[in-house]
């Protein structure tokens, strides 16, 4: 039987499973490590290892690791909202259909996603974006303790953009370090 035909971001994540499976059998076997080599680890302990540490990034569209994105910057977030019809932020008190006619959007199955940047001067503003699948991914970087941020949306992406931040937002680590909210000094 043929194998299907995957995009590049499907066979990413494909490279993906399979190296976690790596991962998950040195683990088992009771020698992965996160820390520095030790001297008397083999050549592939160490490969394994190294393999480890890179895989703690989730692929999604939009994060520069394909080449059609290599000409668009990145956007640095201080953090982001997920509207859905199915699961709004926890402390909104709106419904989805509320929260989108407050925003001036229409409500869409998919949702949507607000990015929360700085503007020229550092004024604070809200990307109201379609990338809904791009904002999970950024999600569950975030928390894995990976720091990326996506590239700028293509203009067909932006539905608007508005003064001020939307919230309750999932800060970014960015956003939590500029804010002082990392309980670090």
């Amino acid at each position: 039987m043929p194998r299907p035909e995957l995009s590049e971001l499907d066979h990413l994540r494909e490279v993906e499973r399979l190296a976690n499976a790596v991962t998950n059998a040195a683990a088992a076997e009771g020698w992965l490590s996160f820390a520095p080599e030790r001297q008397e680890a083999t050549s592939l302990q160490r490969a394994v290892n190294q393999l480890a540490r890179g895989l703690r990034h989730y692929h999604f569209p939009g994060d520069r690791c394909l080449d059609e994105d290599d000409d668009r910057p990145t956007v640095k977030l201080a953090g982001v909202v997920l509207l859905r019809p199915s699961a709004m932020p926890t402390g909104m008190e709106e419904t989805y259909q509320e929260a989108c006619a407050r925003l001036g959007v229409e409500p869409r199955p998919e949702g949507w996603a607000l990015w929360n940047t700085w503007g020229e001067g550092g004024i604070q503003v809200t990307m109201i974006v379609s990338a809904v699948d791009t904002t999970v991914g950024l999600l569950e970087n975030w928390a894995r303790s990976k720091i990326v941020y996506p590239v700028t949306p293509v203009p067909s992406q932006i539905v608007q953009i508005r003064q001020g931040w939307a919230g309750p937002m999932t800060f970014s680590p960015l956003g939590a370090k500029k804010l002082g909210l990392t309980g670090q000094p």
